[in-house]
């Protein structure tokens, strides 16, 4: 279930070192200078996330303050009515049958659970028919086990693992409208800073949305156990400027760039099974099993965010996959020395 809800929610909270995943992350400098975690569920920058946040500490002070009565209410007791020294062990006169109290105990719960359950069916609807504008960015998100495809059909783009989206002004808003897929088995889409969780379930489709109103790197996670690599499959969304976010759609709608000639790396690639999963736009690669490698060097991580995206890993992927992600789909190629180094070095050129 994703939460979220209407400006009226919004608050910021800049609450440091609260981290939801279990990685080495690369903080963000927020306004004013301030450093925070690309992960930190209480610095919200985007609407669907501020309106969790505001809920969240509504049902916290309610919960709190339930707390507090009750063990209030405990340790009056334990005071007033503990065992006295001269206690002769009898049973104290019993009280039954007052109205007032069992009133009292089944009227307020009941009026609790409604309070609550009114604030978030607000917050849930308030989300859900939230209208799309025409300026709108539209993303088809799609699961695999264990990576991330992004198609952007507008656009004409098609990326994998880490997702380009550009920056809301309030003034000039510029929502990510995402429909989420999955190929295979069931994914959680979850980057706690621009939004909540929303499962992606096979032959159901789902969709979320976020206008992030600050720009850069905001961490997430698969948040659905979905097979050996579930941890390891990451999330990154790039939050840019409108025209960084333009001039990064103008480089990915171009054809692959290699530099010269078909190199020996480029026949072997065209000439193995790596065709068969991958696509190379301009050349006869047009897997869709696989992520789309045209411009790969592009991306600053490879295996969904598992390892930097250096020439050494992606010969060490390539070579032996599970050395970087044990039991990922991606098969080791059993490519020679010679045949790893070319390799490596044309895809090095997909830029």
């Amino acid at each position: 279930m994703r939460i979220t809800g209407s400006s009226n929610w919004r608050m910021r909270l800049t609450v440091q070192g609260i981290v939801l995943l279990g990685v080495p992350v690369t903080a963000l400098a927020g306004p004013a200078g301030r450093s925070l975690s690309p992960t930190n569920i209480f610095a919200p920058v985007s609407t669907p996330a501020h309106s969790i946040m505001g809920l969240s500490l509504f049902v916290l002070a309610v919960t709190a303050g339930i707390f507090a009565i009750v063990f209030s209410l405990l340790v009056y007791c334990v005071v007033k009515f503990g065992k006295p020294v001269d206690d002769d062990g009898r049973e104290p006169p019993q009280v039954y049958g007052s109205n007032q109290v069992e009133l009292a105990w089944t009227v307020i719960p009941v009026l609790i659970v409604v309070v609550l359950f009114l604030a978030t069916a607000r917050v849930i609807a308030s989300i859900q028919k939230a209208a799309q504008p025409r300026n709108a960015i539209r993303v088809v998100a799609i699961g695999h086990q264990f990576w991330w495809e992004y198609r952007y059909p507008d656009l004409k783009v098609v990326t994998a693992n880490e997702l380009h989206i550009p920056v809301s002004d309030p003034a000039h808003p510029t929502p990510t409208f995402i429909t989420l897929l999955s190929a295979d088995t069931d994914h959680s889409f979850w980057v706690p800073r621009l939004d909540g969780k929303t499962d992606l379930i096979p032959n159901h489709p789902n969709s979320m949305w976020m206008d992030p109103q600050l720009t850069g790197l905001y961490l997430g996670q698969c948040a659905q156990y979905c097979g050996t690599q579930h941890a390891k499959m990451l999330l990154r969304v790039y939050v840019q400027s409108g025209q960084d976010f333009d001039y990064w759609v103008a480089e990915q709608s171009q054809p692959a760039h290699t530099s010269g000639p078909a190199s020996e790396g480029q026949r072997i690639f065209e000439t193995t099974a790596c065709i068969n999963c991958h696509a190379v736009s301009g050349t006869v690669a047009d897997g869709r099993f696989g992520p789309d490698l045209t411009h790969l060097m592009s991306r600053e991580t490879i295996a969904s965010g598992a390892a930097p995206n250096t020439p050494e890993n992606l010969r060490r992927w390539m070579q032996n996959p599970d050395s970087i992600k044990p039991g990922s789909k991606m098969p080791a190629m059993g490519l020679s020395d010679q045949q790893l180094d070319a390799v490596t070095a044309y895809l090095a050129t997909l830029h």
